[in-house]
């Protein structure tokens, strides 16, 4: 079975890859990848408290998707959406356990509401006043094959523009030692039923045993691997190159998504 929709929007936030414009060179080996530091973005459209209290994800998760939203033509509010992380907030996690195995246990209130893992799609809805579904899951290395069927099943069983957001974020030591991710990253896609004037390219996905596509530049490669969310770069490569392209991105041990794009 093969699934069909239009990328009408593309957001990017990683190490050395500052937004969509600016990445294209880079993953097209037009430019040299030099990997920096993730610089996360204050989210200036959450109110003040709320800005005080996000972490990392949330900081990823609103300069990925707002540059998608841009680039798509469409509003906010109106989309539905799709949160994929691998695992939740690192540094709140840790924090938590901190506390945890401290002589006062108490958690404070900000930090046990910063632990859910829908958190992210509840500081969207509040930053971007979007009241639509919001599906959030979490498939550990798979999650970003994951997000991105379940947006484009949304896409054509609902008939309607979905947005996918697959970030992932580090966790400090000990835990890093245990769940090692590089840095922070994030892609946002926004997925269109129909081709518009907006659209990069169809995209077709269907599944296959075959093994999934790998980056020639070691640099990007050691990102795609060290960072579950990362596993999307070789479709970005692919809409880059603005010419009809095959690429098969990691899914499941035993089953990979083998992705199609014709550009628009």
């Amino acid at each position: 079975m093969t699934i069909s929709a239009y990328i009408d929007g593309i957001g990017l936030l990683g190490p050395g890859l500052n937004g969509w414009p600016s990445a294209q060179s880079i993953l097209l080996g037009q430019q040299t990848y030099q990997p920096s530091k993730t610089v996360l973005p204050s989210p200036i459209l959450l109110p003040t408290a709320e800005r005080r209290r996000s972490g990392a994800v949330i900081k990823l998760t609103l300069a990925a998707g707002l540059e998608a939203i841009a680039a798509s033509g469409q509003e906010a509010k109106k989309l539905a959406s799709v949160f994929s992380l691998s695992g939740g907030d690192g540094e709140n996690c840790h924090a938590i356990c901190e506390m945890l195995a401290s002589e006062d246990r108490a958690i404070s209130p900000t930090r046990f509401h910063n632990s859910v893992h829908n958190a992210a799609a509840g500081y969207w809805g509040i930053a971007t006043g979007a009241m639509t579904n919001a599906s959030v899951l979490s498939a550990f290395d798979a999650s970003f094959g994951a997000g991105l069927l379940e947006a484009m099943v949304q896409v054509v069983v609902d008939d309607t523009h979905t947005l996918l957001l697959a970030c992932d974020t580090p966790y400090p030591e000990p835990l890093h030692s245990t769940r090692p991710i590089t840095d922070a990253f994030g892609i946002a896609l926004v997925l269109a039923p129909k081709g518009s004037k907006h659209s990069f390219a169809h995209i077709s996905v269907a599944m296959t045993d075959a093994c999934a596509n790998t980056l020639n530049d070691s640099a990007l490669e050691n990102l795609r691997l060290g960072i579950p969310a990362a596993r999307g770069l070789p479709l970005l490569e692919a809409i880059a190159t603005r010419q009809n392209a095959r690429v098969v991105l990691d899914y499941l041990d035993n089953c990979r998504l083998d992705v199609t794009i014709t550009p628009c």
